[in-house]
């Protein structure tokens, strides 16, 4: 069945050099071949503000980048997030774009009586690859992968994204290791998971 996918790079630099690049491109192509309807959202192109206070989160306009991205976050049925790890989480812009994108209203509403806000988001899937110089092992086995497990609970499942997949690929300047998660990434693209 062919899924509507939105593949968001999160890399903060546009430079092609990236491996974060190559593995979303992978996916992207893949996802095309197989019949899968597409779109692309390269965090690095947007131009938006930093939120700086809580009124601002919960009461101020997107700006028309951050709109643009809502709608096709509201469009896909399915987001493959890709990013690289730094300072042990994701790159600053990725978290801003996100703290922009994910807004009440947008992404949940409010809370009935003392439960939960609202989530928006439900019906949509995520895959989310992170890379990193360090063995993927070592992420997740002494840091516990920490970051990543926030993101997925505190951000994605918050808004009602289920089930989200996740992939860490470490050891990015290993030949080998980019030929695996490249490989990987073809597969994941065609079956849109």
């Amino acid at each position: 069945m062919a899924r509507r996918i939105l593949v968001l790079d999160g890399h903060p630099d546009p430079r092609d050099e990236h491996f974060v690049h190559g593995l979303a491109t992978a996916y992207r192509e893949s996802a095309l071949a197989a019949g899968h309807a597409v779109r692309t959202l390269a965090v690095a192109s947007l131009d938006f503000p930093l939120l700086r206070s809580p009124d601002e989160f919960q009461h101020g306009m997107p700006p028309a980048a951050i709109a643009a991205a809502q709608a096709d976050i509201e469009w896909a049925n399915h987001l493959a997030i890709f990013y690289p790890l730094w300072l042990g989480s994701m790159p600053a812009l990725t978290k801003a774009f996100f703290e922009q994108a994910l807004r009440p209203g947008f992404a949940f509403g409010p809370a009935k009586g003392r439960g939960l806000p609202k989530q928006k988001l439900k019906g949509r899937s995520a895959r989310v690859v992170v890379t990193m110089g360090m063995p993927s092992f070592f992420y997740k086995w002494f840091y516990r992968a920490h970051s990543l497990k926030s993101f997925e609970r505190n951000i994605l499942h918050f808004c009602g994204i289920r089930p989200v997949r996740a992939t860490v690929v470490g050891m990015v300047e290993d030949k080998a290791a980019r030929g695996r998660a490249l490989a990987a990434m073809r597969r994941f693209g065609a079956k849109a998971n």
